[in-house]
């Protein structure tokens, strides 16, 4: 359950008690009105009618009030489940706009976001050339380039744009500095072809893609449901410095058919996380409020899907290209 704090004028006491009563939320606390004739009103919703909530809150409402959401550890005496709200709990616990909150922040392009990818890469070029699993998965789970590819699809469930440009800018500018600081590290690094942390990152198959799918599905489950610790091993499992970071050792030290291997890699973790977000934010029923809104995140949904499918399309026609001439050799 959360906290929904309203602020708001005093003539609408009413009709934010009628949204509360009609969604059978109970109204915690109304108080006085200040000098300006606004009131705070408290009201403790459930996870299945939060949504639905603050929808009606802001149609009744707009932009001329406040409307805060509050975590609670505990509410006493403890709600016994209806069993009616079986289908009801298998829908999105965490609202829009706690998603967006929450995901928006991780892409944003700033000093924070750039020193992170800038020390993962040091770390998980090192640990792949040295072959040493512990420092892979470290890198992994500090890197943060996962992040601004959940914000892209979550932009396009939305149809928010700038969301979805500050999603690309960031993904791009990650990618960007991982490849040039590893193709440093090729140039002057003694390459170690006997890793095999390294060579797996240039091996890409079917079972790569599956991989990518599942992940990218399970990163935004975790997100909608509330379970966000399920992320780090997304970040492990579906990780886009491995790759990044071979890509850029390889040809740093001119082992451009190497190379390929991993650039295949990238591509498809990138593809795959994007279309299976996708899919599982519009399976969730993750959307915009507004009719003009769902339209455009409609549009914007078709687009973002073709282009995903036609790119793994793609992919996968070089996979099989790639298989059947590495098996002529």
């Amino acid at each position: 359950m959360k906290l929904i704090e309203v602020i708001t004028d005093a003539q609408n006491l009413k009709p934010v008690t009628s949204i509360a009563e009609q969604h059978n939320s109970e109204i915690n606390w109304v108080g006085s009105a200040d000098e300006q004739g606004r009131q705070l009103i408290r009201i403790l919703v459930s996870d299945e009618d939060r949504q639905s909530v603050l929808d009606a809150l802001q149609g009744l409402l707009g932009e001329t009030s406040k409307i805060l959401v509050l975590s609670l550890e505990a509410v006493l005496p403890r709600k016994e489940p209806d069993p009616s709200d079986k289908e009801t709990n298998e829908a999105v616990t965490t609202t829009r706009e706690e998603l967006y909150s929450e995901i928006e922040k991780n892409a944003r392009l700033d000093s924070t976001y750039l020193l992170l990818v800038f020390l993962s890469t040091i770390v998980v070029a090192i640990g792949l050339i040295e072959d040493n699993v512990a420092v892979v998965i470290g890198a992994m789970v500090i890197a943060p380039l996962l992040g601004p590819n959940i914000a892209l699809a979550l932009g396009a469930a939305l149809g928010d744009m700038p969301l979805m440009w500050k999603a690309i800018k960031t993904t791009l500018a990650g990618i960007a500095l991982a490849l040039f600081l590893s193709v440093i590290l090729g140039i002057f690094y003694p390459l170690n072809l006997d890793s095999h942390e390294l060579m797996a990152r240039t091996d890409v198959g079917l079972d790569s893609v599956v991989l990518a799918l599942a992940s990218g599905a399970a990163a935004v489950i975790s997100l909608t449901t509330g379970l966000a610790s399920v992320l780090v091993g997304v970040m492990v499992a579906v990780a886009l410095l491995p790759p990044t970071a071979t890509l850029g050792i390889m040809l740093g030290s001119g082992q451009v058919k190497l190379a390929v291997g991993a650039a295949l890699l990238l591509a498809v973790n990138i593809v795959c996380v994007n279309l299976a977000a996708k899919i599982v934010f519009w399976i969730r029923g993750v959307k915009p409020r507004s009719w003009l809104e769902k339209q455009k995140a409609n549009q914007s949904m078709v687009t973002y899907l073709v282009i995903w499918v036609l790119s793994l399309t793609f992919l996968l026609v070089v996979i099989f290209i790639r298989k059947g001439l590495l098996k002529g050799f």
